[in-house]
């Protein structure tokens, strides 16, 4: 189970790298954004926008992608603590 939530962390690093870039060249002449998000199976789907960088989209982004990151960590935490368990009723 631990997997699921490290692959769905995986994927939001990678989110939060084309977001960083993204907002890295919002002042870089005829850049062209890159529109990414989570579909399913956790793979990325990115598409390249004909417009520049929408400063507000992307900082309201990084705080959906943070919080999308965040949310793994109890699950892994609690996946942690029953397998300790469970290997301390085995010893």
């Amino acid at each position: 189970m631990i997997g699921i939530n490290a692959k769905s962390m995986q994927a939001h690093q990678i989110l939060m790298d084309i977001n960083a870039n993204n907002v890295a060249n919002v002042n870089t002449k005829d850049f062209k954004a890159t529109d990414a998000h989570i579909v399913d199976k956790l793979e990325i789907s990115a598409n390249i926008s004909d417009a520049g960088t929408n400063l507000t989209k992307e900082l309201t982004d990084q705080i959906v992608i943070e919080k999308g990151f965040k949310a793994q960590v109890p699950a892994i935490k609690t996946q942690d603590e029953m397998t300790k368990t469970l290997l301390d009723i085995k010893a």
